[in-house]
């Protein structure tokens, strides 16, 4: 394998369109996707299709919701041996409401994303042979991981040679952020959102919020922007990166292909701007359909 995804799995209910929910009545919706989700899978997901040996550690649930995700991972070739399935645990799912502006309010549960641990990571580093690229997805998503621990861990898989990468999703827990900041100095690579970025350091601009997170030793910083690109702060650059706009129909998952695109470029040899760049196109290929992966095997 050259990379391997540590991250949380769901099965993804999204529905479309969606303004507002009333409390009593009912609530007509023009169509519906049951597909496979969570920031983990579709990190994954989306190296394996970019052409990456990739390995995927979670932890999911036996029955119908895992055998809709099984599917597309043997269709996409992910090596799935350090995937733990609990016969009697309860499924992860994400209901997604999209409204006309492609953008989607989630309603979650963890289900068995909670058995994740740093204990999976400890056993896949012991055999990742060749492995270049670990990356940490939906950090706060993941209540295993939040014990103090995945610093060392992130510090252990450097030490054998892998970069790391770590990207939040939005939860209360950024606005403590202690355990985060503790993880940074082990990263080469963090991955935020806008909104995200800004519940952490409570500054508004993208360039502020990037060299905050970065005064907390990070290696490189890339706070998404959505169709207006992202902003980097590394070494070697700190600007925008722009993407070129593109039509959305569901901006679900859009975040996870940036960091696919963004991985895959770098372990193919690209600098960290014209990873960036890749990221977008990852992205602009999954905003176009509906769902986290479906952009994936769309003709192009």
């Amino acid at each position: 394998m050259d990379a391997i995804v540590l991250g949380n799995v769901t099965l993804d209910i999204l529905c479309c369109h969606v303004e507002a929910v009333p409390r009593y009545d009912s609530l007509p919706f023009d169509k519906a996707v049951i597909a496979p989700g969570g920031c983990g899978s579709n990190v994954a997901v989306g190296l394996c299709a970019l052409g990456i040996a990739t390995a995927l550690a979670a932890c999911v649930a036996a029955g119908e919701a895992y055998a809709v995700m099984d599917s597309v991972w043997r269709r996409v070739g992910l090596d799935t041996r350090f995937i733990m399935i609990e016969e009697n645990g309860d499924p992860a799912v994400s209901v997604a409401l999209i409204d006309r502006q492609a953008q989607p309010r989630f309603i979650h549960t963890p289900g068995a994303n909670r058995g994740l641990t740093v204990e999976t990571l400890d056993r896949v580093l012991r055999v990742a042979k060749g492995a270049r690229f670990l990356h940490v997805a939906g950090f706060f998503a993941l209540p295993g991981l939040l014990d103090g621990r995945l610093p060392e861990m992130l510090e252990t898989a450097r030490v054998l040679g892998l970069a790391t990468s770590l990207d939040v999703i939005n939860s209360p827990h950024l606005e403590a952020p202690d355990l985060l900041w503790s993880c940074l100095p082990h990263l080469d690579y963090f991955f935020c959102n806008l909104r995200e970025g800004q519940r952490l350091t409570r500054c508004e601009d993208a360039s502020v919020v990037a060299r905050e997170i970065r005064l907390r030793q990070a290696g490189a910083v890339i706070v998404k922007l959505g169709e207006k690109g992202c902003w980097l702060d590394c070494n070697e650059f700190q600007g925008m990166i722009a993407t070129e706009p593109r039509k959305a129909i569901d901006t679900t998952g859009a975040g996870d292909a940036f960091a696919a695109g963004f991985i895959a470029a770098l372990l193919e040899g690209s600098n960290t701007e014209d990873a960036c760049r890749a990221g977008h196109r990852a992205a602009a290929r999954i905003v176009a359909s509906l769902g986290a992966v479906a952009g994936w095997f769309q003709t192009t």
